[in-house]
């Protein structure tokens, strides 16, 4: 099979909370089959998965539930797990979110430790728009984008207890993590959109599927 062929099968996880139709037509634009799926059975045979998500953290985790054991044996097993914006900050531990919204605390799903803290200072929230992307380590995943521009909308970033595991970062008043990897590298994930970030964001669809491919 040539490079050309080579292709991956990709499972969009829907748990009523996400941009399924927008990411499922970039990683087609990445060349990768996709099936959107309500059905934790599915993430055993793909790829690798895509955890979309917009929305509040506690809901989301709420709404993940069901698929909580099967992400974290994915997981483990070195599948590639792409996180998207609240999909990013699922895989972190916990959130100040919840704390804020009166919610008490919500696990998340701790793939890589650490909190998601709100913005804080005279910084407009959410922070929306196209901003910078500055890769602070090498990952598969942000190969050829360092120093490319991405489309955000989010009120809460990401700090990981490891800095290595912060793959790039952004400006917003400080430097966040704007890209995340554990340090296998299979479960990763960016805070702003590559579904909706031009040609940037198709060339990290691309990467992610060129991982799951050579998996």
């Amino acid at each position: 099979m040539t490079e050309r062929q080579a292709t991956a099968e990709v499972v969009v996880l829907d748990y009523g909370l996400g941009n399924l139709r927008s990411v499922t037509r970039g990683l087609e634009r990445a060349d990768a089959h996709v099936e959107i799926s309500d059905d934790p059975a599915d993430l055993d045979v793909a790829d690798g998965i895509v955890l979309p998500g917009v929305g509040a953290f506690s809901e989301g985790m709420d709404n993940a539930g069901p698929f909580r054991d099967v992400l974290l044996d994915a997981a483990a097993d070195g599948k590639p797990l792409l996180g998207i914006c609240l999909g990013m900050q699922m895989l972190l531990t916990d959130s100040e979110e919840a704390e804020h919204a009166g919610e008490g605390d919500v696990e998340g799903l701790d793939l890589i430790p650490g909190t998601n803290l709100r913005f804080d200072g005279d910084r407009k929230v959410p922070h929306m728009g196209w901003n910078e992307l500055s890769v602070e380590r090498d990952h598969p995943l942000v190969a050829g984008v360092d120093g490319e521009y991405a489309y955000f909308v989010h009120s809460y970033y990401a700090r990981p207890e490891d800095p290595t595991a912060i793959v790039a970062t952004t400006d917003y008043g400080e430097h966040f993590a704007s890209v995340v990897a554990n340090e296998a590298g299979n479960v990763m994930g960016t805070q702003f959109h590559p579904e909706k970030s031009g040609d940037a964001g198709l060339r990290i669809l691309r990467n992610f599927v060129e991982y799951c491919t050579d998996c």
